[in-house]
């Protein structure tokens, strides 16, 4: 439950306007990649621990789930790696 909390603390936390540069864009896609990161983590652990207990179709979902929010974090890491390549060659 600490793991949802620190979660939802850290998605309260995001700035509610638009970012105003590309270093504040940049920091937005660090903070929503460590939170996507959480995410997954929380929905693994939710897997490992009550996926058994489970309906099927409900581990299923608990499983796809899980995987969607790891797909969200990687592609936010290849987000933010895309900005880092571009501020290097925008120079």
């Amino acid at each position: 439950m600490a793991d949802i909390q620190a979660l939802l603390d850290a998605v309260a936390g995001l700035p509610r306007a638009r970012p105003a540069g590309p270093d504040e864009a940049e920091a937005l896609l660090a903070r929503l990649r460590s939170a996507a990161a959480r995410w997954a983590d929380v929905l693994y652990e939710a897997g490992e621990g009550a996926g058994r207990q489970l309906p099927p179709r409900a581990e299923a979902a608990l499983k796809l789930a899980f995987r969607r929010a790891e797909d969200s974090y990687v592609e936010l890491e290849i987000a933010l790696r895309d900005c880092t390549e571009h501020r290097g060659t925008a120079s």
